[in-house]
């Protein structure tokens, strides 16, 4: 049983490039949190989490300003931190399940809002989560990934990818000229933000003739370049509208349009359609729905399996590892593939996503595992970011041809995350 005796907390924000869009909503900056846990035996825990309110909950984002939705944001992950010098674990899960209820309705509280999302709360948890993580593994003597592991899910993160595909994430304000910029680089797998409010007055046939637009300039762009990567030799489109339709019949609309101009099988993902409380059949649509932030929960994913979502973004470094442990296992018990999806997380948080990502059957459609990491093209300071990684200089940090390559050294390290970063430990008050 591990026991808690001593916790700190801080962050710093970096400043993004340009307000990235999504959501009909833009962020200028991300908190990098960081939360240490000292048990009884004095061995220490650290781990690194980034915020991002208006992914998780855009009510909050909406109803403060950005500096102040992140205070609250942070203000739960200390109250978490507190909280645990009164509960002993025996794994970060078992925590996790004793942390959830009450720091859920803290958030509520302190938001000012009953409907509180679920996925603001797990934010505010991943480091702590993470934290736990590096205490346990260190408690009972587990030196890699794979040991930390539960038995439970080993069987559904048994693959071991040679490389994955790195997915660029194209905001409302990427340029046709950037996106020609990044395929011309290598990259052959995009995420494409959908869902723009273009007049800020929330017209949805405004928002419905943008993304048709979007599309059709996209594809009109890639439609004849080649990859060895998918099993149709195109660049595949894995569209993200973050619950900005409000119907099947508007996005059946989107989804017209697609087929018009010969886009439709190039959609090998379109994720999170549907505002959480649209809950309808979907199995007669075209296209595989991936869920995300309606996924909190295995509880979530296994409703949302039945009306008919056939795939899962995993979000280690925004709902927990220790939830994405038991979405994961819900899922592909079901036989419904998962896939890694970015926060625009730091290099460090990259890589607890990466060594889920590397453990994971490809997508149907890939011949090789995939990864979002949009944090190059979004942090102002990446370059000096990556100097924080305790691998810095390690070969599988860096996408070179829109490919991470996964190599043996990966595995034996557990791609740095065990190492505690000295930088994030500066930040602890």
């Amino acid at each position: 049983m591990i026991r808690v005796k001593n916790v700190k907390a801080g962050y710093e924000v970096e400043p993004l490039k340009t307000s990235l869009g999504f959501k009909g909503g833009y962020l200028t900056g991300l908190w990098q949190t960081v939360a240490l846990m000292e048990g009884e035996s004095g061995e220490k825990g650290m781990g690194l989490g980034v915020q991002s309110v208006l992914w998780s909950d855009p009510g909050v984002f909406s109803s403060f300003d950005e500096k102040a939705g992140n205070e609250i944001m942070f203000n739960i992950t200390r109250y978490a931190l507190n909280l645990v010098k009164d509960i002993p674990f025996e794994t970060p899960v078992d925590l996790l399940d004793s942390l959830l209820p009450p720091v859920y309705e803290y958030g509520k509280k302190l938001a000012g809002r009953p409907d509180l999302r679920l996925t603001f709360v797990l934010n505010s948890l991943v480091a702590v989560d993470n934290a736990a993580w590096m205490l346990y593994c260190i408690e009972n003597g587990i030196s890699s990934f794979d040991g930390m592991i539960p038995g439970y899910v080993r069987p559904v993160l048994s693959c071991r990818n040679s490389s994955l595909a790195s997915i660029p994430l194209i905001s409302y304000g990427v340029t046709g000229d950037e996106i020609k910029r990044i395929i011309d680089s290598g990259y052959f797998f995009l995420k494409i933000k959908i869902g723009s409010d273009p007049m800020k007055d929330g017209d949805r046939m405004k928002m419905l003739e943008w993304d048709k637009n979007r599309l059709a300039e996209i594809h009109d762009m890639v439609k004849d370049r080649e990859t060895s990567y998918t099993k149709d030799g195109h660049i595949p489109y894995y569209f993200d509208a973050n619950g900005r339709y409000d119907s099947k019949d508007m996005l059946l609309r989107f989804l017209d349009h697609a087929d018009k101009i010969g886009a439709l099988d190039r959609i090998i993902l379109l994720e999170e359609p549907f505002p959480e409380e649209y809950r309808e059949d979907v199995h007669d649509l075209p296209v595989r729905l991936a869920a995300d932030e309606s996924a909190h929960s295995d509880t979530d994913v296994l409703e949302l399996i039945d009306l008919g979502y056939s795939a899962i973004a995993l979000k280690p470094a925004a709902k927990t590892m220790s939830m994405s442990f038991r979405i994961v296992k819900a899922a592909q018990e079901k036989g419904i593939p998962c896939f890694c999806a970015d926060l625009t997380v730091n290099p460090v948080l990259v890589d607890w996503n990466k060594n889920v990502a590397a453990r994971l059957m490809p997508l149907p459609g890939m011949e090789t595992g995939v990864l979002e990491s949009n944090g190059p093209q979004n942090y102002v300071n990446w370059e000096r970011m990556k100097t924080y990684h305790p691998d810095n200089e390690a070969g599988w940090i860096e996408t070179r041809n829109g490919i991470f390559t996964i190599d043996s050294g990966f595995y034996d390290k557990s791609g740095g995350i065990l190492k505690p970063p000295p930088h994030y430990g500066s930040l602890l008050k």
